[in-house]
């Protein structure tokens, strides 16, 4: 098992999550149910996988939930290029976040291939 709070990949994912957040706040009032709700679950999804995943207790397991913890990070990007494409956000803070994705998205697929090597 792992301590999740002392992975820096879970502790990235969670400032993002405080960062959607942040964003979806800004979009129409007619989105709170809609594209908010969804970016919103997507980007909590990624560190609570990656905490239920650390307290599995087979290594198997942990990948399997770092698995799903990387399909939300494509969702919440996605969800970012539709608000973009709705223009609730600009080109730039598009840019911002997939950068922030994409960093995330590294660290899950490295963590992923050290727990393979285990």
């Amino acid at each position: 098992m792992h301590n999740f709070k002392k992975l820096e990949i879970w502790n990235k994912s969670m400032d993002f999550v405080t960062e959607i957040y942040k964003l979806t706040q800004t979009y129409p009032k007619h989105e709170v149910f809609g594209l908010c709700s969804q970016t919103q679950r997507a980007a909590c999804s990624i560190p609570l996988n990656i905490a239920e995943g650390s307290a599995k207790s087979s290594t198997k397991d942990f990948i399997r939930f770092l698995e799903i913890a990387f399909g939300s990070s494509h969702e919440v990007e996605t969800a970012l290029i539709i608000a973009r494409n709705l223009e609730y956000i600009s080109t730039d803070t598009l840019i911002e976040k997939q950068n922030k994705i994409t960093e995330i998205q590294k660290m899950i697929f490295k963590f992923k291939k050290s727990l393979n090597q285990e």
